[in-house]
C-alpha cells in the first residue's frame, strides 16, 4: 500500500481536473490585454509541452480567437479555454462569447468559406487580399491565419446567441 487513500469520486456536477495542465480564463474583453494573455500562453505551454512551435501555435490561436471574441462580444464578456491532451497529442484553444444575430450570420458565412476552401494557404491569401481593400473588419483573416500558420482545424458551434470557436491541432514531434 502506498500510504495514500484512494480519491473519492467528485460530487455530481463537479468536473475532475485534467491530468495535463490546462486553464480557463474568464475575460472582460480588453484589446490591450490580449498580448499579455498570448505571452502567458506561449510561456506556459512551452514549459508544459517542451516544444516552442506548439506553444507558439497555441499562442497564435489564442491571440486571434480572443481578439475576435473581444471585438464581437455582445455582452462584454468572453471565456478562453486552452488545453493540451498528452495522450492524443492534441492541443486546442476555444473561445466562448455571446454575439448578435448579425455577427452569428457573419461567422457562419466565414466558416462556410473555410469549409469550401481547397487549402489553408489559398484561404489565407484570399483573406489577405480581401482585407487589404476593406474599410472595416478583417473578413476572417485571423481564422484563416490560425488554419494556415497555426496548422489548426477550426470549428464553429452556435447555440442561439452563444458562439464557440474551436481551434484544434496536433503536437508533431520535430
Amino acid at each position: 500500500m502506498s500510504g495514500s487513500s484512494p480519491r473519492s469520486p467528485d460530487p455530481p456536477g463537479v468536473v475532475a481536473p485534467k491530468a495535463v495542465p490546462s486553464f480557463e480564463l474568464r475575460f472582460r474583453p480588453s484589446i490591450d490585454l490580449i498580448h499579455v494573455v498570448r505571452c502567458f500562453v506561449a510561456d506556459f505551454y512551452s514549459k508544459v509541452v517542451g516544444e516552442d512551435d506548439v506553444a507558439h501555435r497555441l499562442a497564435l490561436a489564442t491571440h486571434e480567437l480572443l481578439e475576435n471574441a473581444c471585438k464581437y462580444s455582445a455582452d462584454g464578456e468572453a471565456a478562453l479555454y486552452v488545453e493540451c491532451e498528452s495522450q492524443g497529442r492534441a492541443v486546442s484553444v476555444r473561445t466562448v462569447n455571446r454575439a448578435t444575430a448579425e455577427q452569428v450570420r457573419s461567422l457562419e458565412q466565414t466558416f462556410a468559406e473555410i469549409s469550401a476552401a481547397p487549402t489553408a494557404a489559398e484561404l489565407y491569401l484570399e483573406a489577405m487580399r480581401r482585407t487589404a481593400v476593406r474599410e472595416q473588419g478583417s473578413g476572417g483573416l485571423g481564422l484563416a491565419r490560425i488554419w494556415a500558420e497555426g496548422d489548426m482545424r477550426l470549428r464553429l458551434v452556435v447555440d442561439g446567441d452563444r458562439v464557440e470557436i474551436h481551434a484544434v491541432g496536433q503536437i508533431v514531434d520535430g
